[in-house]
């Protein structure tokens, strides 16, 4: 499987590794289907939600 990136949006995540929704949303992503999450890249969306990108993408690689 490819890795993922914080440049990928939160949709391509989500296709990619489905089991990656709860590691987001434990984070405080709770609208994985609202069109942001189609368009903003993860590290957008962190900024937005005042989440350490670093340490989002630790715990997402550990899915």
């Amino acid at each position: 499987m490819a890795d993922i990136t914080k440049e990928m949006t939160i949709g391509e995540i989500l296709r990619m590794n489905p089991d990656v929704a709860p590691v987001l949303m434990n984070a405080g992503m709770h609208c994985l289907g609202c069109p942001s999450a189609q368009a903003e890249s993860l590290e957008e969306a962190a900024m937005v939600h005042g989440i350490d990108i670093d340490d989002l993408m630790k715990a997402v690689a550990e899915v």
